[in-house]
């Protein structure tokens, strides 16, 4: 079930892009994707279950940063951003190829409509999305996969010049980019909820099978990832110069299968955007119903149909929107895995403390990650790029917000062991 809720269409676009353009270097490139797409999630998947519910991460905040977090995670990776962003991907992958008219408003909303559907049985995930939605995923992105490993429609060419020189490098980057670290932070609420469901309370029986489907996770989008990089490592005949790994991986399908292959490779992208949708309309409905009472179904409904309403707004706009939120916030949801590593003894799991630690560290992370954010976006002036450039460490790997969060964490604990005693403020 997790893989599925993972695998959006994004997930499978960016690894063949990459793939092509590191050339000969691709498995090299590949490595350090997975290290930083696959191992930030997994080890975000298994702190929270280590906290047994994913809103502890944020215990050791101020109560109104504590709500701001997970209200704008959750809002950016609901409605305002990537359950629109899901459904317009579905529609251009999955149905224009076959469809000449404008038919995105009629297919929102049904698209929409089947998710609410789902969703609104959240005992019964892992039976519909595990037992079944993700086996057919996994089939038939075998059956393209194992076409391609039996006849390659190309193979790797050269590398262009940032992976000639850097290629675990530049992959480490790409992954970081895919931003499931924060994904992970909001499907939290889900997995641990489908533990409960199933009859688990112990805090120690959550912790040992959240680490369980962190493994299998792993396994299976590492696969899935490697996979997706032969693709385009063998694309460059088919699709020289591609702008985008979605006319990759349409070109490949088309090539092994013709129209066959073009029908495959919808059914894979409706059914990612599919799990990827339902995911995320439960952890939303989730949050809101634990935080603030609302009932699931008020909550699952609302989101829905502000999806479908926002889902014909436009794929760019929806993008230029709400990408500066989510590219702040997770440099944030990240820091808080590293302070909850690094820095357990700061709060009591059993009793919320406010932790001045904690709230420094996402301070100095969404300050560092805001520059980042305006570095990628490219609206950062030139003089202060130009700084940033001379005197910021990783900033042109657009994680400067790194080296400060580590050493505001060690800092904090070099201060706590100096001091007899540390005053903690309840909540």
């Amino acid at each position: 079930m997790t893989f599925a809720l993972f695998l959006g269409a994004g997930n499978l676009i960016y690894p063949p892009l990459m793939a092509q353009q590191a050339g000969e270097h691709w498995l090299i490139a590949i490595g350090g994707f997975l290290l930083t797409a696959v191992g930030l999630p997994a080890i975000t998947l298994v702190v929270l279950g280590r906290l047994s519910s994913a809103d502890k991460l944020t215990s050791a905040l101020p109560k109104w940063m504590d709500r701001s977090f997970w209200f704008l995670v959750l809002t950016t990776l609901g409605p305002a951003f990537v359950l629109p962003r899901a459904v317009t991907v579905a529609y251009e992958m999955g149905i224009k190829p076959f469809y000449s008219g404008n038919g995105l408003m009629v297919f929102s909303a049904l698209f929409c409509a089947l998710t609410l559907w789902l969703a609104l049985k959240p005992g019964k995930l892992v039976d519909y999305i595990g037992k079944i939605m993700t086996p057919a995923l996994i089939g038939m992105l075998t059956i393209l996969v194992v076409a391609a490993l039996l006849n390659p429609l190309g193979s790797p060419s050269q590398a262009i010049e940032i992976y000639e020189q850097a290629p675990a490098v530049n992959g480490l980057i790409q992954g970081y980019m895919t931003l499931d670290a924060i994904a992970a932070v909001a499907f939290g609420w889900v997995i641990i909820q489908t533990i409960r469901s199933k009859g688990v309370e112990s805090k120690k029986a959550i912790s040992y099978y959240t680490l369980r489907i962190a493994v299998i996770y792993s396994v299976l989008m590492s696969l899935c990832y490697l996979a997706m990089g032969y693709l385009g490592s063998t694309s460059s005949e088919i699709a020289p110069s591609a702008s985008n790994g979605g006319e990759i991986l349409t070109r490949y399908a088309a090539g092994e299968f013709g129209v066959l292959g073009q029908l495959l490779l919808a059914a894979i992208t409706l059914m990612a955007c599919l799990t990827t949708t339902i995911g995320l309309t439960n952890a939303n409905s989730e949050y809101y119903k634990n935080t603030y009472g609302i009932t699931f179904k008020v909550s699952a409904t609302v989101i829905m149909v502000l999806t479908a309403i926002i889902s014909n707004v436009g794929l760019e706009t929806i993008i230029e929107v709400s990408l500066p939120a989510i590219l702040i916030l997770c440099p944030i949801a990240i820091a808080l895995i590293i302070a909850m590593i690094l820095m357990p003894e700061k709060t009591s799991i059993d009793k919320p403390t406010i932790s001045m630690s904690h709230t420094t560290v996402v301070c100095i992370a969404a300050l560092f990650g805001t520059i980042d954010a305006l570095h990628i976006l490219d609206k950062l002036p030139e003089g202060m790029n130009a700084f940033c450039e001379q005197w910021l460490p990783l900033y042109a790997s657009h994680t400067s917000w790194l080296l400060p969060v580590f050493i505001t964490i060690f800092v904090n604990k070099a201060f706590s062991r100096a001091m007899p005693k540390r005053v903690v403020i309840n909540n």
